[in-house]
C-alpha cells in the first residue's frame, strides 16, 4: 500500500511573493514549484496565496475617489486571474497542475459549504492538482483589511486536517523582543505556549501585506486548536520549505 502523503498547507504572503519589491516575483513562484516538485512523492500541498492586489498594481492605476477598501477590492478582482495565470504557467513547466479556489469567511461558518470545500479540495489533491486558494476579495474584505490571508490559511489548514501549516513571511520566524531592541534578531525556535509568543511580539506591519506577526500568532492559535503544528519561516530565502525541513535555517515551530 502506498505511504500516505503528509499534507502541507502553505500560506504565502504578498511580501514573500514580491520579494519585498513592487512586483510579483516569478522567481519566487518558480522556487515554490521546484520545491513542491521535489517533495511531491511524500507530501501533498495546498497553497493559500496573497498577491492579487500586488499583481494588479503592476499595470493598473485606478482613477477613483471611492473608499480605499473598494479600490483594493477592484484591484484584487483585476489581479486575481493574472496571479493564477502566473502560478499556472510556472507550475506547468515543472509538470505540476494547479486549480483556483476562492473562499470567504462565511464559507467556514456553514456546515454545507465546509463539507463542499473539503470534498472539492480532496478530489483535486487526489488527482494531483494543487489547489491555490485566495480570499474571494470582491465579496469579502476581512483579509484585505487585516491579515494578509494568515487566518484564512489557518482556517483552511484546520478544515482540511493538514499535517503541517507553514506561514512564509519575511523574517526567520518570530524574534525575541529583546533581540529586536538590540538590533540582533534571534529566532524563538520552538514553543508550545502561544502566550509566550504574544508577549514577544513587536507590533509591525509588513510593507505589502496587511498582516504583522500579530496576525501570524493568531493564525497559529487557530491551527493549534486543531492540533496542527505551525512553522513560521522566511519565504524570501530560496528552498525555504526544504531547508526548514532539514533544519538548515532558523524558523519558529509552534507545536
Amino acid at each position: 500500500m502506498a505511504q500516505k502523503k503528509k499534507r502541507i498547507l502553505l500560506k504565502i504572503g504578498s511580501n514573500t511573493l514580491t520579494k519585498e519589491t513592487d512586483n510579483i516575483s516569478r522567481g519566487k513562484i518558480e522556487d515554490l514549484a521546484i520545491q513542491i516538485a521535489q517533495l511531491q512523492d511524500t507530501h501533498e500541498f495546498v497553497i493559500v496565496t496573497s498577491g492579487a492586489i500586488a499583481v494588479a498594481k503592476q499595470f493598473v492605476k485606478l482613477e477613483t475617489n471611492r473608499k480605499p477598501i473598494f479600490v483594493k477590492q477592484a484591484l484584487a478582482a483585476i489581479g486575481q486571474p493574472h496571479l493564477i495565470r502566473i502560478y499556472q504557467e510556472i507550475f506547468r513547466e515543472h509538470r505540476l497542475l494547479t486549480a483556483q479556489c476562492l473562499l470567504s469567511y462565511s464559507d467556514f461558518e456553514r456546515k454545507e459549504s465546509r463539507e463542499n470545500i473539503v470534498n472539492t479540495i480532496n478530489v483535486l489533491v487526489s488527482n494531483n492538482y494543487i489547489p491555490i486558494i485566495n480570499e474571494n476579495d470582491t465579496v469579502a474584505t476581512d483579509e484585505i483589511k487585516f491579515g494578509d490571508n494568515d487566518k484564512l490559511g489557518a482556517l483552511t489548514a484546520s478544515l482540511l486536517g493538514a499535517d503541517l501549516f507553514i506561514i512564509a513571511t519575511n523574517t526567520y520566524g518570530i524574534y525575541t523582543k529583546e533581540s529586536i531592541a538590540n538590533k540582533a534578531p534571534e529566532t524563538i525556535e520552538e514553543v508550545t505556549d502561544i502566550d509566550t509568543l504574544i508577549n514577544q511580539v513587536v507590533d509591525s506591519k509588513s510593507s505589502h501585506g496587511s498582516g504583522g506577526m500579530q496576525s501570524k500568532i493568531e493564525a497559529a492559535s487557530v491551527s493549534k486548536k486543531a492540533n496542527i503544528e505551525t512553522w513560521i519561516v522566511n519565504g524570501l530565502e530560496d528552498f525555504f520549505i526544504v531547508n526548514a525541513m532539514e533544519n538548515k535555517v532558523p524558523f519558529t515551530k509552534i507545536k
